[in-house]
């Protein structure tokens, strides 16, 4: 972010203390050659609840899930992403697939991706969309009745088309101004890469749109000539969590390449960097363009990670039935096979913590339900849906 001098000046006070804090065991960074711009940014202080936590397993034998959302009734609505549907789940585990939603391209990292509830009466999801030349993030909404899906209307799709089966991105955020946040990924191949940094392509986007799939009059590129005004955020990678804060300030993780996995503070209209920084590198081991980690007029990520937790879906703790967990950041990890537990202190992560490791699952989605309970889903061809309280 343009304000590191800022946040360095804020952790000025701390920085000794948090030099020689134990970080979470973890593995050798990947690129140790590049150093953080502030302290503070990467490898927080590691941190042990005290807060217990039990787990429940509510169902079993979802295939991949990936987004999970609260029906009215206490039933669940969970996307099967291997499976290109979308499932209602009982209480006592129950499954009944959702007939009347369109096809998706389930290839590798495609199908069926976020789902969310936001109480306007409509269901909304995302998808990837099989389309002539390959396929593409696009979001849809439609009418639960019953277990059938009606009055779909197909809102937004990303443009342009690729020949892609991956990094999709693929959540939804809703919020208080009655818009939609939607996350993007730019496709992984070299000419999508080259693109999320570019004003007339969705690729490597954050987009806001209305919740017809009309443009808010008040984004950031409206009146650019040449410029998708659909764009909120540009130079992401694939950003599979998002969330709001308590101010209603947006946030998202995203994934790095090999290390570089990234928490970022979103403004509207920002450059992220990717891919002309990253705290990563290529999975072979080779430098990224010109292997910058800093530049004029990019953000820098909050908090980083190398080696990579792989991050998926997000939350803001409310503190509800675990007044510890007020304002903490909780993170589906995927390749480190744990909620990821961030403590923040004002815009700062102060402290980290991986829960559930015991379970050796990948979590792929976390929500909260009213009560402050967590809701995960695990990313397997025998995905589960948990319950995670506090054991008392």
């Amino acid at each position: 972010m343009t304000r590191t001098l800022l946040i360095a000046a804020l952790l000025a006070a701390s920085a000794s203390a948090a030099a020689v804090a134990a970080p979470v065991k973890q593995g050798p960074p990947n690129v140790p050659e590049k150093q953080p711009a502030f302290a503070g940014q990467t490898r927080a202080e590691a941190v042990i609840a005290k807060t217990q936590l039990k787990v429940t397993e509510i169902a079993t034998g979802l295939n991949k899930p990936w987004g999970v959302a609260l029906l009215k009734d206490g039933r669940f609505l969970v996307s099967e992403k291997a499976a290109g549907r979308l499932t209602i789940v009982a209480a006592d585990g129950t499954k009944t697939p959702v007939t009347g939603t369109p096809a998706t391209d389930t290839r590798n990292q495609g199908g069926m991706l976020g789902v969310a509830i936001p109480g306007d009466g409509w269901v909304y999801w995302t998808y990837a969309e099989p389309r002539e030349g390959g396929n593409g993030t696009s979001v849809a909404r439609g009418h639960l009745v019953g277990s059938q899906m009606r009055d779909v209307q197909v809102i937004f799709r990303q443009l342009p088309t690729m020949d892609s089966a991956q990094h999709y991105g693929g959540r939804l955020v809703f919020p208080k101004d009655g818009t939609l946040i939607v996350t993007l990924g730019e496709r992984s191949i070299l000419p999508g890469r080259m693109q999320a940094q570019k004003l007339d392509s969705l690729l490597g986007k954050i987009v806001r749109i209305n919740r017809d799939g009309s443009i808010p009059k008040n984004n950031p590129f409206v009146n650019a000539a040449g410029a998708r005004p659909e764009i909120w955020s540009y130079g992401n990678r694939n950003v599979q969590g998002a969330a709001l804060d308590a101010r209603g300030r947006l946030w998202e993780v995203e994934h790095g390449p090999q290390g570089g996995d990234e928490l970022n503070q979103i403004q509207m209209g920002r450059d992220y960097g990717w891919p002309t920084i990253t705290y990563g590198e290529e999975y072979s081991g080779k430098v990224i363009g010109d292997g910058l980690s800093q530049a004029p007029g990019m953000e820098q990520p909050v908090y980083y990670w190398d080696p990579v937790i792989g991050p998926s879906g997000m939350i803001f703790h409310s503190g509800r039935g675990a007044p510890e967990f007020k304002g903490n950041i909780f993170i589906g990890g995927l390749r480190v096979q744990a909620l990821v537990r961030l403590v923040m202190k004002g815009d700062l992560v102060v402290g980290e913590e991986r829960l559930l490791t015991d379970r050796k699952e990948r979590i792929r989605d976390v929500i909260e339900g009213p009560a402050g309970e967590m809701y995960l889903v695990t990313d397997d061809v025998n995905g589960k849906l948990l319950k995670v309280t506090p054991a008392r």
